[in-house]
């Protein structure tokens, strides 16, 4: 992983730190176990467990180190005096779209997650709003074809 810093809120780094300590404490361990089992019912070549547990130990092992590095490279945005009246890492954004009110936070993109209206800054609509104030207009480029947004809050 390269040396950028990572911007994530504070509950951003709380929740991967969350999934690190469930994946490095309880999951792991099981997966041990059970490929240590496996190992010993014999012959490893037509043993399907073993290869399983093998591969989802190692796929686990991938996802803990990514996270490690993660969390190394994390960067706390707070969204408070820094982005003061604009659109930042970490702020609420209340827009008009299409005759409709919606709320989105604005994320590191390790923490986004559409469906709860959480969107990276380095989305289409979130570079589209970095920056931005109460009252200003942006158009972003979507599957459907181009949104206008008016921005109403930020909190």
């Amino acid at each position: 992983m390269s040396n950028n810093k990572l911007l994530v809120t504070k509950q951003g780094l709380e929740a991967l730190k969350k999934e690190l300590a469930v994946l490095v404490d309880e999951k792991r361990p099981r997966l041990v176990d059970r490929l240590s089992n496996a190992r010993q019912q014999g012959d490893l070549a037509e043993n399907s467990d073993y290869q399983n547990a093998k591969d989802e130990l190692e796929f686990l092992d991938g996802r803990i180190d990514e996270l490690q590095n993660v969390i190394k490279n994390s960067v706390i945005i707070s969204g408070d005096s820094s982005t003061k009246g604009h659109v930042g890492v970490g702020t609420k954004v209340k827009v008009h779209v299409n005759g409709q009110e919606s709320v989105f936070e604005i994320v590191g993109e390790w923490e986004a997650d559409p469906v709860l209206k959480k969107i990276s800054h380095t989305s289409p609509l979130g570079q589209a709003l970095m920056g931005k104030s109460v009252g200003e207009k942006i158009e972003v480029e979507a599957p459907a074809g181009k949104l206008h947004y008016e921005i109403v809050s930020i909190d």
